[in-house]
């Protein structure tokens, strides 16, 4: 096997979507402008390529059960996608029929969790059996949401160790966190937990501090396109943290921009 080009990106955090589909889509509503139009692969592999974005994990941000399907058909032939990081409601009694079909797909790589239901469920005993079903299946939770979640996803690791975790769109998200610093810098002690970079644009200023706070180990690039067209074009969010990088030694960047979201993620090269 070839070695991993050292100037390889990978960007941890899209949304893939097609409103002209029949049954259409439950997110982005018709009356957004901005995102509502068919946002696929091509379109996404097009934009990035030139700027040596090689691979990217999509996060479906549908609750719709085939959605997952539709995400993990599109990547069979689209090789830019290496992870899918689905949408499935732990503690429902279809939990693990439904995690036992997805798994089979090494694509499959978690679940993404808003706060609520990390709040609302870390009480119930069905949903943390099914969290651990899916620790134990060697997959992680993406979690969104604001900052009352980081006691929640405390307790979470107390419960189930192994268990790996990214908290989306720092330092922009959880709003509210700078609050709550001592809890997230407890949370973030944990080797298991990551931070997933986006939103960067206007909150340079929060970055060192989670930089610091979750260290060079555990930071990973994701754009959250095309929701940060609303910030800026694709472009620009990446040439923020690029130059935020240029500070840094070349191992600290490919740590940021691919190795650590291998580390979290588990993806394999398709290409």
């Amino acid at each position: 096997m070839l070695a991993a080009p050292r100037t390889r990106i990978i960007d941890t955090h899209i949304h893939l979507y097609d409103p002209t589909r029949p049954q259409g889509v439950p997110w982005p509503p018709r009356s957004d402008p901005l995102l509502y139009k068919p946002v696929l692969p091509a379109a996404f592999s097009d934009l990035v390529r030139p700027m040596g974005v090689t691979g990217t994990v999509v996060v479906e941000a549908s609750a719709w059960l085939e959605d997952n399907q539709w995400i993990l058909d599109l990547a069979k032939d689209n090789p830019i996608i290496v992870g899918l990081v689905g949408h499935l409601e732990p503690g429902k009694e279809d939990f693990r029929v439904h995690l036992a079909r997805f798994v089979r797909n090494p694509l499959f790589r978690g679940i993404r969790l808003n706060g609520a239901a990390i709040i609302a469920g870390i009480a119930r005993p069905a949903f943390i059996q099914d969290l651990q079903r899916l620790a134990d299946a060697g997959l992680m939770i993406d979690a969104i949401g604001n900052a009352g979640m980081i006691l929640s996803l405390l307790r979470l690791t107390a419960k189930i160790p192994k268990l790996q975790i990214a908290i989306d769109h720092m330092p922009a998200e959880p709003p509210g966190w700078p609050e709550q610093r001592a809890l997230l810098r407890e949370l973030a002690s944990n080797p298991r937990v990551y931070s997933k970079v986006s939103g960067v644009v206007g909150h340079r200023e929060l970055l060192d501090e989670v930089w610091t706070m979750f260290g060079p180990d555990r930071v990973m690039y994701g754009s959250n396109w095309p929701v940060s067209d609303r910030l800026a074009p694709y472009s620009e969010v990446l040439k923020v943290m690029k130059d935020y990088l240029a500070g840094k030694d070349a191992a600290t960047s490919e740590k940021y921009f691919w190795r650590n979201s291998q580390a979290c993620y588990k993806w394999t090269d398709r290409v």
